[in-house]
């Protein structure tokens, strides 16, 4: 359970918020509620690629290869994006990255999508580092307010 009142103090002052959490341990309407009240301007999701579209309306959680293992976490981000998108008092961005999330250099050569999984003939990739480097770029550079966006090679 999260502390509402201690998350706010914890927040207040800061402009920017990145949320990187568990969606399956943590409540999205609180983290929201607490990012508002404690008067933050920007707020950054660390998402995932189960709510990405492998084709127009078919998410990739909703594809009969998605591993029943990550289910519920991919749901609880999909959850967390729909409240995202009601939400009318917060700037807002959700980024997700590609189907594989893994170790690796910082490039700085990416591509940028918005709710379409991107893929190439080597698969969905993205590095830790180039996700970083695309989190950051959004935080001093915001160009996806109110949106989700995804990254990969």
């Amino acid at each position: 359970m999260l502390d509402k009142a201690g998350l706010v103090e914890l927040l207040r002052g800061h402009d920017t918020v990145v949320s990187s959490v568990h969606f399956t341990a943590s409540d999205p309407h609180i983290l929201i509620d607490a990012v508002k009240a404690a008067g933050v301007k920007r707020y950054l999701v660390v998402g995932g690629a189960g709510s990405l579209e492998v084709k127009p309306g078919i998410g990739l959680i909703d594809t009969p290869d998605f591993p029943e293992a990550y289910k519920a976490e991919a749901g609880g981000g999909a959850a967390f994006l729909d409240l995202l998108r009601q939400e009318q008092d917060l700037d807002w961005t959700f980024l997700s990255p590609s189907l594989q999330f893994l170790p690796g250099e910082r490039t700085g050569k990416f591509r940028l999508g918005k709710d379409e999984l991107l893929s190439t003939e080597k698969g969905s990739v993205i590095s830790f580092e180039d996700y970083a480097v695309a989190l950051v770029d959004e935080i001093e550079n915001p160009a996806h307010r109110r949106q989700r966006f995804t990254v990969g090679y």
